[in-house]
């Protein structure tokens, strides 16, 4: 079973940011009041994937990051649904930051390449929602 290009992806309201915290750090207070939050421990580091507007000034971040969310719930059988997300995204020259829930996956690109996104998942067949266009 494969991820067919007529699955809806919503772009998320707000900004991002991609935070890096010491991997001793406790999880942040300041990340949890928002509606999309993404912590991830390893050895090495704490990251933080949290609304822009909360995190603080000196903390280490990516800010100005926006979301695609792939409409879910997607059965675990699904093979290639970030391949076929970030295809066409790499070959727009668009880097990505992937995130997966037990239900859906979130794929981030920066603010600056949100239109040429959108025209490059528009272009092989996903349908965008949620899109405003932010540049003439």
């Amino acid at each position: 079973m494969s991820i067919q290009t007529d699955t809806p992806l919503v772009i998320l309201p707000g900004r991002l940011a991609i935070c890096r915290l010491p991997a001793d750090e406790p999880f942040p207070d300041w990340s949890r009041s928002g509606e999309l939050l993404a912590l991830v421990r390893t050895p090495d580091e704490l990251s933080v994937v949290c609304e822009e507007r909360l995190v603080p000034p000196e903390i280490k971040a990516e800010r100005g990051w926006r979301a695609f969310q792939v409409q879910g719930p997607l059965d675990f059988s699904l093979v290639g649904i970030l391949a076929s997300i970030a295809a066409p995204l790499a070959e727009a020259g668009i880097s990505i930051f992937a995130l997966s829930t037990f239900e859906t996956d979130y794929i981030l690109v920066k603010q600056s390449s949100l239109d040429r996104a959108v025209q490059a998942l528009n272009q092989v067949g996903f349908l965008v929602l949620n899109y405003v266009r932010l540049s003439a």
